[in-house]
């Protein structure tokens, strides 16, 4: 009994909060439709149609507004734009297309106006396909075109490359002997080891130079006791002791040697090699008690008081390159280091997979900063002579030509075809095309070049006698 008093309690709470639900949406709705009614109702005291209020504007909108808007009241066009003619309409999206009426296209995009002014400015340039641009200070300034003058003066264009140090190969010596013997001692026995002219390198014990000196000293002593023998004689001794004398000779030994030898009439059983130059031994290929043969090489001794500095230039470098020029040289390892040269000797052939030119400068290096192997860098100064010089940025490769902007007079951009020289430093040789004191377009050249591409497309239409109509298109 207690449970169904309940039940009945709480459905009847459920209907009373449906009913009350219902009746605040009634009353929500009424209020909504008495306020527009009121806002824009449909008579007033007078019985006029009320006016719809609207709040005011931001400036955003009133901007966004001014943008988009393209009636004549909003395009703000001075009274002077008003007055000049059209003569036909283009296509927005090809400018080849053109109607002498107001048309759209299949996008549904209104044909631009081109004023007689517009075209009749693009005329005369020389360069196919291209004709000059006309830019007000205002339009310059917000396209933001930047222009530099062209110059007259002293060219240097500056290459860089990395070069290899190297032994200068007339510099190297290899020491030989030209008798066969022993090695009985070496006084140079490593690597690396620096020796002066005249220094004591090795002794050999060679037996047939020990049998030469015997018979030098016996041809020696038969001469001088010839005493009263006949002229005949005489000149038969004075051949065999010459003989003797350019055999020993004949085997590198000494004047000194022989001389010795003639004093002492001793015979001398070892012959000592010396050092040739003075340099670094940077070649050994024997050892002490080693037998050794005439032409053998023994040791080589490496004069590097003056290196070769080998180096690759691109291809396009090469016909710049010529000996005698002067170079300059850097070291990482040293950066206070500076060292001058100049270029001795340009290779006749290309790498052919790398498609450089290798060229050979020499460098004083008394101090030995330089190291055979080492890599440094290289910096030559060409002089070019003078000449007209523009920055690189103006000039636009299309590939087969090149093209700058030059601003005439009163904003008139008029593309010219150059040819250019060297490249330097941001800056190129400019061989004909531009003059001295011509103002050439730096930047948003891509720019002027669409815009000339455009305007040369207009010219082309204007040119027709009779344009052909698509007016038809909406």
């Amino acid at each position: 009994m207690l449970n169904d008093i309940m039940n009945k309690k709480r459905a009847s709470g459920f209907r009373m909060v449906t009913a009350l639900f219902i009746i605040a949406l009634v009353l929500g709705l009424a209020l909504f439709f008495i306020k527009d009614r009121k806002e824009t109702g449909k008579t007033d005291h007078n019985g006029t149609p009320a006016l719809k209020t609207e709040a005011p504007k931001s400036d955003l909108e009133e901007e966004t507004e001014d943008f988009f808007d393209e009636t004549p009241e909003k395009n703000k066009t001075s009274a002077s734009k008003t007055d000049r003619k059209i003569i036909f309409y283009r296509n927005p999206m090809d400018p080849a297309i053109s109607s002498p009426v107001p048309a759209k296209d299949e996008m549904g995009m209104d044909y631009i106006p081109v004023y007689e002014d517009e075209a009749q400015g693009g005329s005369g340039t020389g360069v196919t396909g291209m004709a000059p641009v006309i830019m007000d200070q205002q339009g310059i300034e917000l396209s933001g075109v930047i222009t530099a003058p062209a110059v007259s003066k002293e060219f240097i264009k500056t290459i860089r490359t990395v070069g290899q140090v190297l032994s200068d190969e007339t510099r190297v010596h290899r020491v030989q002997t030209r008798v066969s013997g022993w090695v009985e001692e070496l006084f140079v026995n490593y690597k690396g080891r620096m020796v002066t002219k005249g220094t004591p390198l090795l002794s050999i014990y060679s037996p047939e130079l020990v049998s030469s000196q015997e018979e030098f000293l016996g041809a020696l002593e038969a001469y001088g006791k010839m005493g009263t023998s006949g002229p005949a004689e005489k000149k038969y001794l004075q051949t065999l002791l010459e003989a003797a004398r350019k055999r020993l000779r004949l085997f590198d030994v000494p004047e000194t040697f022989i001389k010795e030898l003639e004093r002492t009439r001793t015979i001398q059983r070892l012959i000592t090699l010396l050092a040739p130059v003075s340099g670094f031994v940077t070649g050994k290929e024997i050892f002490t008690g080693q037998r050794v043969e005439p032409g053998m090489e023994l040791l080589i001794l490496t004069d590097l008081s003056r290196v070769w500095v080998e180096a690759d230039f691109y291809e396009y470098e090469a016909g710049e390159l010529k000996t005698g020029q002067t170079a300059e040289l850097f070291s990482s390892y040293d950066p206070g280091l500076l060292l001058k040269g100049r270029v001795t000797y340009i290779y006749p052939y290309l790498n052919p997979e790398s498609r450089t030119l290798r060229a050979r400068m020499e460098f004083s290096n008394e101090a030995v900063h330089l190291k055979p192997g080492m890599f440094v860098d290289v910096r030559l100064d060409l002089d070019m002579g003078d000449s007209v010089v523009i920055p690189d940025s103006a000039v636009m490769y299309s590939g087969l030509r090149k093209i700058v902007f030059v601003n005439t007079e009163g904003g008139r951009f008029e593309p010219r075809e150059v040819m250019t020289g060297a490249r330097s430093n941001g800056n190129v040789q400019v061989l004909s095309g531009v003059s001295a004191g011509d103002h050439v377009a730096i930047k948003a050249n891509f720019l002027l070049d669409s815009e000339s591409r455009l305007q040369a497309i207009i010219q082309g239409a204007v040119k027709k006698a009779s344009p052909q109509p698509d007016g038809d298109k909406k």
